[in-house]
């Protein structure tokens, strides 16, 4: 008698053992997935708005850290407009940075308090200090949609003829001033 077990077991078994091998091929796409997404700057979020003009913005003040600012305010002057609030972490970590780059020659700092109580913004600026030459109480959340933002902290270059030249997502480094920001400002001052 012939024993046909062993080939025709052969050929069953390579059956069953493939289903136990997709577990281990999803887990090993999503790992590469996974590396290649991590490899990736997170500060690197397109815009849609790089190139196009500020959104439409008017918001009231927050209480005595006006002027409140308007997208008309940007004509004519190179503007960094941080978004921000005093729930933030990050802000926090971001914020004497804001200061020192506010003294900046020939730069406007706004600040856009995001989804915030105006009198928690208030005292936020009141204990770490005031960089911005006018806020915005974005109270709502609707003009940080209009704006694109993904969350807090993130900070627009707003150039002279009032259109968006940059987006940083994340809290402002002095090696992002320095390597993205400010060689950007230069060229919009020459």
């Amino acid at each position: 008698m012939e024993n046909t077990s062993a080939s025709g077991g052969g050929r069953a078994a390579g059956r069953r053992g493939w289903p136990h091998a997709l577990p281990a091929a999803a887990f090993l796409v999503l790992a590469v997935a996974l590396g290649l997404g991590l490899g990736r700057a997170p500060g690197l979020v397109p815009s849609a708005l790089i190139g196009a003009p500020a959104p439409q913005t008017r918001l009231p003040a927050v209480d005595g850290y006006g002027p409140a600012f308007s997208n008309e305010d940007f004509r004519g002057r190179i503007t960094l407009v941080n978004v921000f609030a005093s729930w933030c972490a990050s802000c926090v970590l971001e914020h004497p940075l804001l200061m020192e780059v506010a003294g900046t020659p020939g730069l406007s700092v706004f600040g856009l308090a995001y989804k915030d109580d105006p009198a928690d913004t208030a005292r936020w600026l009141e204990r770490l200090g005031n960089p911005f030459a006018a806020t915005g109480a974005d109270t709502s959340g609707r003009a940080g949609i209009d704006w694109g933002v993904y969350g807090v902290p993130e900070t627009f270059l707003v150039g002279p003829d009032g259109v968006i030249v940059y987006k940083h997502v994340g809290p402002l480094s002095a090696d992002a001033w320095r390597d993205e920001l400010l060689p950007r400002i230069e060229e919009l001052r020459s």
